[in-house]
């Protein structure tokens, strides 16, 4: 797992608008919910159509393509940041995960995500190890 800082500051918005000009076009993630459409969207773009946001986030790519349906990823990278006091919004995409930390957190949340990868990969190794011998 490589984690891959994207630059930016992004928000999250409900955007209960309709039509052409709803911003929908520019989120990094949508969300359809019976109360109103979810997006994620860059902070300016969100300032530019006047959408209202609180949490300020940094997104995280985590660069290992993991199965949909694997298990123990999400929960390991959960629990490392908890363990930090770091809040996370998890995405699963087709290819890779992604994670929207508090902006103020970002370079310990990509720590805690360089230390969770050096320790799998470590694991990985002594494992490949013992199954040699």
């Amino acid at each position: 797992m490589s984690p891959v800082l994207n630059g930016g500051s992004y928000v999250f918005v409900l955007d209960e608008r309709s039509g052409d000009h709803d911003g929908a076009e520019d989120a990094i993630v949508t969300v359809a919910e019976p109360e109103g459409r979810t997006l994620v969207l860059p902070r300016e773009r969100a300032e530019s159509l006047g959408l209202p946001y609180g949490f300020v986030a940094s997104w995280i790519t985590l660069q290992v393509h993991s199965a949909l349906d694997a298990v123990g990823l999400t929960a390991a990278v959960a629990a490392a940041l908890t363990r930090a006091g770091i809040s996370a919004n998890v995405v699963a995409g087709y290819f890779h995960d992604h994670l929207f930390v508090p902006e103020e957190r970002r370079d310990d949340a990509m720590s805690v995500l360089a230390e969770l990868s050096a320790r799998a990969v470590a694991t990985a190794e002594r494992s490949g190890t013992r199954d040699r011998a």
